[in-house]
């Protein structure tokens, strides 16, 4: 059996939660409210299937990013909770605040992913708009969780997020072993479900000198221009030049093998060796020959002239003398002896670039050549060949899909950010961060790197997975990118300094996006130790997009171009200005004007 690898992302996430917000407490509702989020999503996948075309693996992509976006959002509201409770806010204040802000942040990012999503139903395809309509469902779910259920759970427990008893803290290290157990096979580690009882009804008793009982005292936090974030974000400042070119070096090195990009859909071949399905398909191969497993069907509506049954044998013959073409039968004729076919099999495998080379050779030339002078009009058919014309079919869409995600994307955030600079070098540098991710991609799933560990063989990449990754992508994409320059805005609003506003800003959010993105690595890379190709290749696109973006784009590129730039960041034409709605996703509470931790 395969890897449970949903436990090991939840097993990862109690830890690194933990560490970011100091509390189980808060733990629990963040990891909680993303669980009930996503099995909601679930459910109203379930119903989808009903009235529309879902692929099989559509609630295990739903899940992997119901997950990771849910403790996403959480995170950030529940982060932007506690640094205002930091600066003396009452805990429905508070919560008012992080709605008012993070609530708001969420909101945007989640439906910037909806919307993407929704954009694969102009497709046209019912499998790819069910693939994406079981995304849009699992996210709105998710984000819609974490602006009304998460504030009502805080709102009952109050004060009590904010504390962690030993107890507390044993249970739950205790309890992610055993979801690692799960996850891995590993049975031992489920002793942890039966230790942590154990230290849960233990630290109950209120004996004195108990040290279960014992509150977990937090460090008291640094001002923001004595953390490490910010000494970083100086570091690049002071050679933003290098950063910014040695850091978009790396990622074009990275996006390079896009430009060997094949999409195509991969076969029985790539099935695990121990499986029945593989094992018929290699004696198939092995007895056959390897085009066996996906022969070709040439079709023609005729009549029983002897003229046009003798122009079919000719196309037969043609199509033998056809290089990359194993055998091709006589022609076949229907009860009614009004259509014929001729059945055709490659000399290669049904997802060899060289079928897919033959099947377009067969219908530019060996057919209407074999059939010139005729009233015959001959189709090539089969599965192999309806797979290369959706790959082509969704290939030339692919571009139209991308225009307009990044066209919408642009004109959003220039009305929340005000600026014609920030939303363009933003679309860019997420172009950059995605284009990577599909370079790893393609490395590793088309072209076989690190098989031995992946257990993955080499195959085209499926056609519809480029526009699911850049959708999701660019949504997860405009969270952080929302989350960071919003507060690098804001700084810079208050303070009018283009300098250390990028500092502070930088300061202020490090530490949430990181933990986040470390969270939705985990969680998504998980899934590439599952069984399924499509399921393996989100998880690695995903996990390698947002690890890219969540340093090597936000932590070094973003400071240095910032710093290049200076004031003209956030320049915009005042013809403009009028023009575009004022979409202020970092809200404003006129009660309290003072910046959290400062």
């Amino acid at each position: 059996e395969p890897p449970e690898s949903e436990t090991i992302g939840l097993a990862f996430a109690v830890f690194v939660l933990i560490m970011a917000v100091g509390s189980v407490v808060a733990m629990g509702m963040t990891v909680g409210t993303a669980l009930i989020g996503v099995g909601v999503g679930a459910a109203g996948v379930v119903i989808l299937s009903n009235v529309a075309t879902v692929p099989e693996f559509a609630p295990t992509i739903g899940i992997m990013i119901g997950i990771g976006v849910g403790i996403d959002y959480a995170l950030f509201i529940i982060t932007r909770y506690r640094e205002w409770v930091d600066h003396g806010l009452n805990a429905e204040e508070a919560t008012a605040a992080a709605l008012d802000s993070a609530g708001r942040a969420v909101v945007f990012a989640g439906a910037t992913v909806v919307v993407s999503l929704l954009g694969l139903l102009l497709i046209g395809l019912p499998f790819v708009a069910g693939l994406g309509l079981a995304a849009a469902i699992t996210v709105a779910v998710v984000m819609a969780g974490s602006i009304t259920l998460l504030p009502a759970v805080v709102g009952l427990l109050g004060d009590r997020i904010r504390t962690t008893r030993v107890r507390g803290m044993v249970a739950a290290t205790l309890i992610a072993m055993a979801l690692l157990g799960v996850g891995t096979g590993f049975r031992l580690l489920l002793v942890g479900i039966p230790a942590a009882v154990i230290v849960l009804v233990a630290g109950a008793f209120r004996i004195p000198a108990n040290p279960l009982r014992r509150v977990v005292r937090h460090r008291e936090a640094k001002p923001l221009r004595e953390t490490g974030w910010y000494r970083l974000s100086r570091m690049v400042q002071s050679r933003p030049w290098q950063f910014a070119i040695g850091g978009t070096a790396v990622l074009l090195v990275l996006a390079a093998p896009v430009l060997g990009l094949r999409l195509g859909f991969s076969d029985e071949g790539n099935f695990a060796e121990e499986t029945t399905t593989r094992k018929a398909y290699d004696l198939i191969s092995e007895g056959f020959g390897p085009g066996a497993n996906g022969p070709l069907i040439v079709v023609a509506e005729a009549s029983p002239d002897p003229a046009e049954i003798e122009a079919l044998r000719a196309l037969s013959a043609a199509l033998n003398r056809t290089e990359g073409v194993a055998f091709a039968s006589q022609p076949i004729a229907n009860l009614t002896v009004d259509a014929f076919l001729i059945r055709v099999q490659p000399a290669t495998g049904p997802q060899d670039a060289a079928t897919e080379d033959l099947v377009h050779r067969m219908r530019n030339e060996v057919i209407p050549l074999a059939l010139v002078g005729t009233d015959l009009d001959a189709l090539v058919a089969g599965q192999v060949a309806f797979n290369i014309d959706i790959s082509d079919y969704l290939a030339g869409r692919i571009p139209i899909f991308f225009a307009a995600v990044l066209g919408a994307s642009f004109l959003l955030l220039m009305a929340v950010f005000r600026s014609l600079v920030v939303p363009l070098k933003a679309v860019i540098m997420n172009m950059l961060s995605i284009g990577a991710a599909y370079g790893v991609v393609v490395a590793v799933f088309q072209w076989g790197w690190l098989g031995d560990i992946t257990g993955v063989e080499p195959a085209p990449i499926e056609p519809f997975i480029p526009m699911m990754l850049f959708a999701i992508l660019f949504g997860l994409s405009m969270d952080y990118e929302v989350f960071l320059l919003s507060r690098m805005k804001e700084e810079y609003e208050r303070t009018g300094d283009a300098v250390n506003s990028v500092a502070d800003g930088l300061a202020a959010t490090a530490r949430v996006i990181t933990a986040a993105a470390a969270i939705m690595v985990v969680v998504f890379g998980s899934f590439v130790l599952e069984d399924s190709r499509p399921v393996k290749l989100f998880g690695l696109g995903l996990a390698t997009a947002i690890a890219i973006d969540a340093t090597l784009v936000r932590m070094l590129i973003v400071p240095s171009t910032m710093e290049l730039l200076g004031a003209r960041n956030w320049w915009l034409p005042c013809w403009l200005d009028r023009l575009i709605p004022n979409l202020r996703v970092e809200g404003e509470l006129t009660s309290h004007s003072t910046t959290p931790q400062r």
